[in-house]
């Protein structure tokens, strides 16, 4: 009869951890979608020691099966990073039990802070179970840009952009736009679904942090120079950003216009500037991507579109949840 317990990881528990942690890293990019191989062992464990991330532990019968792993230090959200078992063997009670492990422990925090959980991979099989504990769903879908892919880049040499307007330009990132930036942000992103799993973007102040975070690389190294800006009589009015969110993959996390600007197409002029910056840069050897990769919602429509017209594919989708403030 298995008999399970929850402990927190630390060093000097490891050893026994060390099967079921090797085990997720054989599965990390085929199960799990992981972009970069993950931590190796001893780092995983150090980053744990030093709380920059929290796991929570599965024994059964004292033998660990399973884990959960989270963290409060990047953002204002408690972020739930995944959860991990060991086999095949009660899949749905073991996650069940972390999970509400998870939320017992957070209590204090989640009174002031959404729970976000990208459910990559295997773990969109959790769906259904986790939605009794109370969370909420958003389909995201993830599509790429190969640098190597043909029909991609063919799109992309024969997009046809709408005219840009009177007195308007693409320019790339100066460090003077960025109060700017953080107004635009917020205004197009404050009432998306975005907002329901990033709080920060219902506020001005937390808008600041998000941009900060990007533009000082936190979230991956910045792109100035394929950072793209919409110029109104000099004013910015519409921002498409880009970092690195690994060693040879760009990420565009951010393109939003201020609303009388929308629907003129200016979003493909954005995309197609940072694009080319970025395929200039793997040309010159400066920087050897093989791809730009992008998130939006699943029932985006316009924004899917506005994707695949400079070459962008679907490459897979998943269930982004979320656990509002005080649940």
């Amino acid at each position: 009869m298995q008999e399970y317990k929850i402990d927190s990881l630390t060093k000097a528990k490891s050893i026994l951890f060390k099967g079921v942690y090797n085990d997720f890293v054989s599965k990390a990019v085929s199960e799990y979608k992981f972009e970069l191989p993950p931590l190796p062992f001893d780092e995983f464990v150090d980053a744990v020691e030093n709380n920059f991330i929290q796991c929570l532990v599965l024994l059964e019968n004292e033998i660990p099966t399973a884990f959960l792993v989270y963290t409060t230090a990047i953002s204002e959200s408690v972020e739930l990073n995944l959860i991990h078992c060991l086999g095949d063997e009660d899949l749905i009670e073991k996650r069940k039990l972390l999970v509400e492990e998870f939320l017992f422990r957070t209590k204090e925090e989640r009174k002031n802070a959404v729970v976000c959980y990208p459910m990559l991979g295997s773990q969109g099989d959790f769906t259904g179970d986790i939605a009794h504990l109370g969370f909420r769903f958003v389909g995201l879908a993830v599509l790429r840009f190969l640098m190597n892919d043909e029909q991609s880049n063919l799109i992309y040499e024969n997009a046809e952009l709408s005219h840009l307007g009177y007195q308007m330009r693409i320019a790339p990132w100066n460090e003077n736009y960025r109060k700017e930036a953080i107004k635009v942000i917020h205004n197009n992103f404050k009432e998306t679904s975005d907002a329901l799993f990033d709080t920060r973007f219902k506020t001005m102040q937390g808008t600041e942090d998000i941009i900060n975070k990007i533009v000082e690389s936190i979230y991956g190294d910045f792109l100035p120079g394929a950072t793209s800006v919409l110029l109104h009589l000099e004013k910015p009015v519409g921002f498409a950003f880009a970092n690195v969110t690994g060693g040879k993959i760009a990420n565009i996390p951010l393109v939003a216009i201020n609303k009388e600007y929308r629907g003129k197409g200016y979003s493909e002029h954005l995309l197609k500037r940072s694009l080319g910056v970025i395929k200039d840069m793997t040309v010159t050897g400066e920087k050897l991507f093989t791809e730009v990769n992008v998130t939006t919602e699943t029932d985006n429509y316009g924004a899917l579109k506005m994707y695949r017209n400079v070459g962008f594919k679907e490459d897979y989708a998943y269930t982004q949840a979320y656990l509002p403030i005080g649940r």
